[in-house]
């Protein structure tokens, strides 16, 4: 495990000659011990991952992306890089045991997509779809009916078809069509329109062939029956099959995935290509029977998936959040730059201005993490009572969290300057692949406002029992309680202006009514997500045995609700809530608590628990610089290994 504090630096870089000086020493008097012991970062990682499950649910994709197999490549091509993705995710199918219990074990399928984030995010695209819409789908749907060998080895690698050209954010409108055959007792899959192109699935011949589930709308005699699943064979060894016409889409953001468009010229399908279950299947003679009453409460079960996928696309951008602070905090302590007295050299993780920041982001991943690991436990125990308050849940967390790792991973790479800009460094690609997950399963913004409609009126702010904090009760904003207490009072703030919105609006116009109410309402979602974050924080901070991770969890915790409170001091304030003396000391109060955290940004970091052969392979995490890719004079690359680190003399950052 990596450890180093900011108490002792040395006085050169290790990409430069050395300089004399003074050995820089940074000290502050903490109520807690300064340098941070492998024992409390161990604490640390077992709370934030999964604690006695560690292992179980994260184990194996931590060991797979510390084989070389993971390292950057160079000089790849977009469809070498495509290519190289589908290579890892057979790596993948190798390590995961069975790929239907992986398929079936929200955890564990989550995890993968943590690990595999921060090193390939093509991969993990590939991976999503795979073993949750494709796999995933296929066992939620009479699982007992139909062979998955194929599948489950990746002889035939499976994808999902869902939204359209014109069709994303309103894919119940969909108009892709599967006509029941009555001659033959199975479905023609057709296309009708331009618009109803499938959009942005990894249907190339890249990866080798393939299957699919598409989403339809089923016809049985002219009638519409609502939108069910197909499975549809879409290439073989030969290439596209007939019928089935696949254009590759231009190159986008972030690490390349064989997008494209996808059409189906009356195609025909046996009549085992429909996935039933209870929500709907066919009789004999060709008539639907269904335990649910609308076609769009049956559409919502068919594509079931997403929930799990919402999951799944948050825990990636978890991972790559992780990574970049890692690479940050990192690069913070090896780069060396001019002190304040002549000849004195000093690390970047010295200044306030550059330290601050990074743990500011700390702290939101921390809470990341937690609300995850929090709203992981709540669907995974849902019951159908509970499904659509955890589903919504769910929505709400995803998009929290996507958007504050475009956040993170954004303010990671400008503090690591111009190196961040290099692939190679481990940074440049993280942002651009987070926007991927802020778009799939589900836009952020759009599944906030269905949120926020429902809980305008059916939700109450802060939670059962929530008493409203006594502005007097804690003068130096140090109770996390009630710190927390007055987030929840902000959540009702703005849940009330949403309810006065709506009742001011004008009549006979929702649309008006709803414009009237919903910046306010979004702001509510906004705070219950971060409200949520601080209660599975507080939780994790409570469980907190050694004294050293104790105090980290209980200040970083501190830091990320005092940031919360910043933009509401004046709600607070006219409210009776917070006093003037607290919003007088609030920016001290910040100041105070990130220089109690400042000597301890490396063990935050360890405990995030990336391999140390991962680490080695990016030059800027293990005190080298991106001249390690460079061409020498005599043309040729320098290799890019696991080992490379040691070409560079010692690094300020040793891996233990």
């Amino acid at each position: 495990m990596t450890l180093l504090t900011l108490q002792t630096f040395r006085t050169e870089s290790p990409s430069s000659t050395a300089v004399g000086g003074p050995v820089v020493t940074i000290r502050r008097d903490d109520p807690a011990p300064l340098a941070a012991t492998g024992r409390a970062a161990g604490e640390l990682a077992h709370l934030l991952f999964e604690q006695h499950d560690r292992d179980q649910v994260h184990g194996t994709w931590r060991r797979l992306i510390s084989g070389e197999e993971f390292s950057y490549r160079p000089g790849l091509s977009p469809t070498e890089r495509a290519s190289l993705s589908y290579d890892r995710l057979r790596l993948v199918n190798g390590a995961a045991g069975s790929a239907e219990d992986l398929a079936n074990d929200p955890r564990r399928l989550a995890a993968l997509h943590e690990w595999t984030g921060a090193v390939d995010g093509g991969l993990t695209t590939l991976a999503s779809i795979h073993y949750n819409l494709f796999l995933g789908s296929l066992l939620d749907h009479d699982r007992d009916r139909r062979d998955l060998s194929r599948f489950t080895s990746l002889e035939r690698t499976g994808t999902f078809l869902c939204t359209e050209l014109e069709h994303g954010n309103d894919v119940a409108s969909m108009q892709t069509v599967a006509v029941l055959d009555r001659a033959t007792g199975g479905f023609v899959l057709h296309t009708p329109t331009p618009g109803a192109q499938k959009f942005m699935p990894n249907t190339s011949l890249t990866g080798g062939p393939k299957s699919a589930v598409v989403a339809a709308r089923l016809l049985i005699d002219g009638q519409d029956q609502g939108i069910f699943l197909f499975l549809t064979p879409l290439s073989d060894g030969d290439g596209h099959l007939p019928g089935v016409k696949v254009r590759l889409l231009p190159e986008r953001t972030g690490t390349p995935v064989d997008h494209s468009l996808t059409a189906f010229d009356h195609v025909w399908l046996p009549r085992e290509a429909l996935l039933e279950a209870a929500h709907g299947r066919l009789d004999e003679d060709g008539t639907l029977s269904s335990n649910l009453g609308n076609r769009r409460k049956r559409f919502l079960r068919s594509i079931g998936r997403v929930t799990t996928g919402k999951l799944c696309m948050s825990a990636g951008t978890l991972g790559m959040s992780r990574a970049a602070l890692t690479i940050a905090v990192r690069y913070a302590h090896s780069r060396f730059i001019g002190g304040p007295k002549a000849g004195e050299r000093i690390p970047l993780a010295a200044h306030r201005s550059h330290h601050g920041r990074l743990l500011d982001s700390l702290a939101t991943a921390y809470a990341m993490t937690f609300l995850h690991r929090s709203v992981m436990n709540r669907w995974v125990d849902h019951t159908d009572g509970d499904r659509e308050e955890v589903e919504r849940l769910v929505a709400i967390s995803k998009g929290w969290i996507t958007w504050q790792a475009r956040d993170i991973t954004t303010e990671c790479r400008e503090r690591c300057g111009a190196q961040g800009l290099f692939p190679a460094n481990g940074i440049a690609d993280l942002p651009l692949n987070i926007e991927g997950g802020i778009t799939a399963e589900g836009d952020n913004l759009v599944i906030w406002v269905k949120a926020a409609g429902e809980m305008v009126f059916g939700h109450r702010a802060g939670g059962p029992g929530s008493p409203s904090p006594d502005p007097d009760a804690d003068p130096e904003l140090a109770d996390l309680s009630f710190l927390r207490g007055l987030l929840a009072e902000v959540e009702g703030i703005w849940q009330a202006r949403a309810r006065k919105g709506l009742r001011e609006g004008p009549s006979g116009n929702p649309v008006a009514r709803w414009n009237e109410a919903s910046s306010a309402a979004l702001e509510m979602v906004s705070v219950h997500a971060r409200l949520q974050a601080a209660d599975a924080f507080m939780a994790a901070a409570a469980q907190a045995v050694e004294p050293t991770a104790r105090f980290l969890l209980h200040t970083l915790c501190r830091l990320f609700l005092l940031k919360q409170l910043g933009a509401h001091t004046g709600d607070l304030l006219a409210e009776g809530h917070m006093s003037a003396h607290h919003i007088r000391i609030l920016p001290k109060v910040i100041d105070t608590v990130i220089a109690d955290l400042a000597p301890h940004l490396m063990p935050l970091v360890d405990a995030f628990d990336f391999p140390a052969e991962m680490l080695s392979s990016i030059p800027i995490a293990s005190g080298g610089l991106i001249d390690r890719y460079v061409d020498d004079a005599a043309g040729a690359a320098v290799p890019a290994g696991r080992t490379a680190a040691a070409q560079h003399g010692a690094s300020n950052v040793p891996l233990m």
